[in-house]
């Protein structure tokens, strides 16, 4: 008497599947040499979004060292660090945070300033916006997008 023995196709894929998974989580797949000496998940996930210097409030956000901005936004921060006197009406009022592209916060943390704009003939897109924890994020295109600035 002969036993047989089926094995279906997606049992094997789904343990295959279930198996490398489990290499991945406990970190014992190719190239680590223990679970013990590298670091958990959290550690990982912060380490590879936020380059070494960068703040914790920049996490996940495109930098920019303050050397490298504009000429016009240096002089704006030099005139933000030195409380003004600044040379648009606008400037120093609430950013209001309505494009949802900095993390959220209450209404009157944030507060925009203009960084001026050679030939334009009004503001301008440039904005540096700083935040209540001394946090400041350019933008160049009228909050579009936005960079943290590190000092």
């Amino acid at each position: 008497m002969k036993i047989r023995f089926s094995v279906r196709p997606a049992a094997v894929a789904l343990a295959a599947l279930l198996s490398g998974l489990l290499l991945v989580l406990t970190g014992c797949g190719p190239g680590h040499a223990s679970s013990a000496s590298s670091p958990g998940p959290s550690a990982t996930r912060t380490a590879a979004s936020r380059p070494a210097g960068t703040p914790e409030w920049a996490d996940r956000m495109a930098t920019v060292p303050e050397r490298e901005l504009p000429n016009e936004a240096r002089r704006t921060l030099r005139l933000i660090d030195a409380g003004g006197p600044y040379p648009y009406r606008k400037d120093g009022t609430v950013f209001g945070n309505y494009e949802k592209r900095l993390p959220k916060r209450a209404r009157g943390y944030y507060h925009e300033f203009t960084v001026p704009t050679p030939g334009a003939r009004d503001r301008g897109a440039r904005r540096l916006i700083t935040g209540e924890r001394h946090e400041i994020y350019y933008t160049a295109d009228h909050y579009r997008s936005f960079k943290a600035v590190l000092r």
